[in-house]
């Protein structure tokens, strides 16, 4: 059974403080108040939607209650997804805050009532939290049903592929330590929205899509001279997506190693599909090769 709309807002909420989010001998964390620095970081776990080949994808994000301390952990005890892990996919880099579905984990046709775990230690506080098949946390992110709102579509090339939802995309570049690498996305939206109330959002803007570049993994610092990239609009060749744009923004890398950024194409919904109802974003990643 799919999540209804009254129940979507407040599902993500559900997951962390029912899906065993105790850290082992201690208080239930999701209940501590945010810090500044010094606390903990959890799991999110937003729900799973079956893929046309049969397998299924398990959607997590995260809340960093740190509200000033960004944290690096490395794929290993800290930070790892078990079984089949501990690397499946998941940042080394928090960001504070709600963190919505930032990637899934792809399992197979046959996974049944097995569950994996995400167990994360920052600030030496362990946190860990199991994704399943339960039937209460089907979603469904690419489309909503009640207005007919679908994610946005994304491409890193101007006549490339491209990717809507959260499953996102991925593309490959290089850069030089100290020199700004540019990150074009071509993008277009339907100009719908997804809100408890149907209504139209505030203040609504012509230009339907915010987007937003962070660093996902990586050995240093990653600059970005604008997080947010104003969006061009662009003639549109579709009547489907009345919409197209074109959004440029650099990143500058503090040391040499294998980086990946993340970004996330938000539409009016904004951030977590308008307060959880997990429809519509789309995702995408640049594994980028920095050297010297």
């Amino acid at each position: 059974m799919k999540l209804q709309r009254s129940s979507l807002a407040g599902m993500s909420v559900v997951a962390v403080l029912a899906c065993g989010t105790l850290a082992r001998g201690q208080q239930s964390l999701p209940l501590e108040p945010p810090h500044e620095a010094g606390t903990s970081v959890t799991a999110v776990y937003e729900g799973w939607f079956q893929n046309p080949d049969g397998t299924y994808s398990l959607l997590v994000g995260y809340l960093n209650r740190n509200e000033k301390q960004e944290i690096d952990i490395a794929i290993g005890p800290n930070n790892k997804i078990e079984p089949g892990g501990p690397d499946r996919g998941q940042p080394t880099h928090f960001l504070t805050g709600r963190q919505w579905g930032m990637f899934a984990i792809k399992v197979p046709k046959d996974f049944g009532e097995n569950k994996l775990t995400w167990t994360i230690v920052a600030n030496n506080k362990p946190t860990s939290i199991p994704v399943w098949l339960n039937k209460d946390y089907e979603i469904s992110p690419f489309i909503e049903a009640a207005v007919g709102n679908t994610p946005p579509v994304l491409k890193f090339e101007e006549n490339g592929s491209s990717v809507q939802g959260p499953q996102g995309m991925n593309t490959k570049l290089t850069a030089t330590v100290g020199a700004p690498l540019s990150l074009t996305t071509w993008l277009a939206d339907d100009g719908k929205w997804t809100s408890n109330s149907g209504a139209r959002p505030r203040n609504q803007s012509p230009i339907p899509v915010i987007v937003t570049w962070t660093k996902y993994r990586g050995p240093g610092p990653v600059t970005f001279d604008k997080v947010k990239p104003q969006v061009q609009k662009l003639e549109s060749p579709d009547a489907k997506f009345p919409f197209h744009g074109k959004a440029t923004a650099t990143a500058t890398f503090g040391q040499p190693g294998e980086y990946v950024l993340h970004v996330t194409i938000n539409d009016y919904s904004g951030e977590g599909g308008g307060g959880g109802f997990q429809c519509c974003w789309t995702n995408g990643t640049v594994n980028v090769s920095v050297k010297p």
